[in-house]
């Protein structure tokens, strides 16, 4: 945490590259500040700071700092309109010459280039810009020498043969990258790719995330990536099975598959009389919280295994099994408050396709979805270190 000494030293560096002083709180400023700083395009390798309160001169404007402002500096980092999700530190207010002052610490990402809302911005000396093709290419050559997760592995062996590049041009770049930029573009089809972390430039081959999210048939080099759907007629695993169900391919495709499986074939309602002899309409699983556990189940599994996704449908319950445990700072003692990617170019490739709406927050949303649905709480198993498991129980009145 930095001293009021070290704010009023950084306030008056007029000319530093790494801070920003700013009045306001609107998203299409904090936005493109964030992204710049995440860029860190002069490769300082250190943090930049956003100082609130503070105007362009240096001084305090004398303003005072709320719970609504501070909120909004917080959705900054988890409504998902900066991708990959920045990494921000958020000092308490401070009240620096008469005026409140907030710090906003930005550490840079491993994952370049990052976007707000599409575009590109780093820093330019004291001031930001929309990074250039050439700028930007920088920044994506730069992301080889970081440490890397196994999306952004390049799939050795593969070519863009082995990915759709219609899915890509017609599905996901327009919504990826801002229509300006797109205007622009005169970059080659692996440009575009690698800029969004579906290809390795060096090694001249699709990244893992590339043939997860595109790939014409991802199992033949991530053998596990697909989702088995199993509904057994009794309550164990040693029931008969009465259907199943194999979700496999391109990742693009699928998540649409799943979404519609989910609410015509597993989702179930049905009128029950009250008291007054008026119906009242019941659900076996509220749809969009079953809806978020597997997404969240296929954002956050290993696919470095070649065990796939199990989605166990019993007459009193539903399980959901993934391979991979808890990831990163995430723990038995912080789950479901903490956040960790196992998969940053999946989670990024899932909010902008709109199956996440916002980063952190899925969880806790769902467990009052099954409690609002009349379904006891969902019990997460996090013993299992190399796997995932939720059990979620039926509504009680079904």
């Amino acid at each position: 945490m930095l001293s009021i000494d070290e704010i009023r030293a950084m306030m008056k560096d007029l000319e530093s590259d790494r801070v920003e002083r700013t009045i306001s709180f609107r998203e299409d400023k904090l936005g493109p500040a964030t992204c710049a700083f995440s860029n860190d395009f002069p490769n300082h390798k250190k943090p930049g700071y956003i100082l609130l309160g503070v105007n362009d001169d240096g001084t305090v404007n004398g303003m005072t700092i709320g719970d609504e402002e501070l909120q909004k500096i917080g959705n900054i980092k988890s409504n998902g309109n900066v991708l990959p999700q920045p990494s921000l530190v958020v000092s308490p207010v401070h009240n620096i010459d008469g005026g409140d002052v907030v710090v906003v610490e930005v550490q840079p990402s491993p994952y370049p280039p990052v976007r707000y809302d599409g575009r590109c911005w780093i820093r330019i000396g004291p001031r930001k810009g929309k990074a250039t093709i050439g700028e930007e290419r920088i920044l994506t050559e730069r992301r080889a020498s970081y440490a890397r997760t196994y999306d952004l592995v390049p799939a050795l062996g593969a070519s863009l043969s082995d990915i759709s590049i219609e899915y890509f041009k017609s599905n996901y770049l327009s919504i990826a990258i801002d229509k300006e930029t797109l205007s622009e573009n005169r970059r080659t089809i692996e440009e575009q790719l690698a800029s969004l972390r579906f290809y390795d430039t060096k090694e001249k081959c699709p990244t893992n995330a590339g043939i997860i999210i595109f790939g014409i048939n991802p199992e033949f080099y991530l053998p596990g990536d697909y989702i088995h759907y199993i509904k057994f007629k009794g309550n164990e695993m040693t029931s008969d099975v009465e259907f199943e169900k194999k979700f496999s391919g391109a990742m693009i495709t699928e998540l649409n598959s799943i979404d519609d499986f989910i609410k015509n074939n597993i989702i179930k309602e049905r009128p029950v009389r009250q008291d007054s002899f008026q119906e009242q309409i019941i659900r076996n699983y509220p749809y969009w919280a079953l809806r978020e556990l597997t997404m969240n189940a296929i954002m956050h599994r290993s696919y470095e295994s070649n065990a796939p996704i199990y989605i166990y449908e019993f007459p009193n319950r539903i399980e959901i099994l993934n391979p991979g445990g808890l990831f990163g700072d995430v723990n038995a003692g912080n789950f479901p408050d903490a956040s960790d990617y196992r998969n940053i170019v999946l989670a990024e490739a899932m909010k902008i396709l709109g199956y996440v709406n916002r980063f952190n927050c899925g969880i806790r949303r769902a467990k009052e979805e099954f409690k609002k649905n009349g379904n006891p709480e969902p019990e997460f198993d996090i013993t299992l270190v190399t796997k995932f498991k939720v059990s979620i129980p039926i509504n009680t009145k079904w």
